[in-house]
């Protein structure tokens, strides 16, 4: 491939370029921006042309970068963020929108009830919700803000955490366990673990099993039985009387619910500042 141009390439084909590397791929780098993905492979095949080097392998499974490649992305990710940075610390203003992403059930417990605070703390700005149907989904969100569960570690990923995840027995008002327990499956821990920490396992059986602790609170809610309840999940329900905890020990765990984001997104110090005034008031030290 022969170079026939000098000089800085269209911005359009860099920036195509930059979210095919960092995303692995042209159709991901096709949803980000909303293209096609025969016009991103378009822009990346110009601006092969232009440097007169290729920048991708294309393979029957996919594409990888060159060498060529591997050196020219992290130039181009370092000169898009000084550019982003520069243009919005000179000219930029105030946001006036912030969206965020997770699985209903976290938008339902964590984010819904805390938006009014949010938003009388930032009155110019409207507040959006995306719902994914699965955890895994979320890697295909093209909502760059999104609310996590588990460690914190994803790669590619800065994360804040809004609060660990405790488990403890809890029920309707009334209840107890003699109207049994809820089963939830999944990586939780679940009753056998929390048995392990007290000595000792109910002795109501688990009439309910689930696969969601969003159906388990719910469950908890409708007098089914005792549910080994998220405290930040139930939080809401907890307050308003409609869960009431058990007088039983409580079962920390290692998890926790993130406020993540991509690790080059978030550089522009006004947006930075949002993102945190929404973790502080998730994490209930913002009202």
């Amino acid at each position: 491939m022969r170079k026939t141009r000098i000089g800085l390439p269209p911005l359009d084909w860099l920036r195509v370029f930059e979210a095919a590397g960092r995303l692995g791929g042209f159709s991901a780098a096709a949803r980000e921006f909303g293209l096609t993905q025969a016009a991103v492979s378009q822009r990346i095949g110009n601006l092969e042309a232009w440097l007169g080097r290729a920048l991708f392998v294309r393979g029957p499974r996919g594409v990888t970068l060159t060498v060529e490649g591997e050196s020219y992305l992290p130039l181009v990710q370092e000169s898009l963020s000084a550019l982003a940075r520069s243009t919005e610390d000179l000219f930029g203003t105030a946001p006036t929108e912030l969206r965020v992403a997770g699985l209903a059930s976290h938008i339902e417990a964590l984010v819904l009830p805390r938006a009014a605070a949010f938003l009388a703390a930032h009155p110019g700005v409207r507040l959006m919700s995306d719902s994914a149907a699965r955890r895994a989904g979320l890697d295909e969100e093209r909502t760059w803000l999104q609310i996590r569960f588990g460690r914190g570690a994803w790669h590619g990923r800065e994360a804040l955490l809004i609060a660990p995840e405790i488990l403890a027995p809890m029920a309707a008002p009334g209840q107890g366990w003699d109207a049994g327990i809820i089963d939830l499956r999944g990586e939780r821990p679940g009753w056998r673990d929390w048995a392990r920490l007290t000595g000792a396992m109910p002795e109501a059986q688990a009439r309910l099993s689930v696969d969601s602790m969003g159906h388990a609170l719910a469950a908890a809610e409708q007098g089914i039985g005792v549910a080994l309840g998220s405290l930040p999940l139930a939080r809401a329900a907890l307050g308003a009387g409609r869960l009431c905890l058990l007088d039983a020990p409580r079962l920390p765990t290692r998890d926790g619910y993130w406020l993540t984001w991509p690790s080059d997104r978030l550089t522009a110090r006004r947006q930075r500042a949002l993102v945190e005034g929404l973790l502080a008031v998730l994490s209930g030290e913002g009202g």
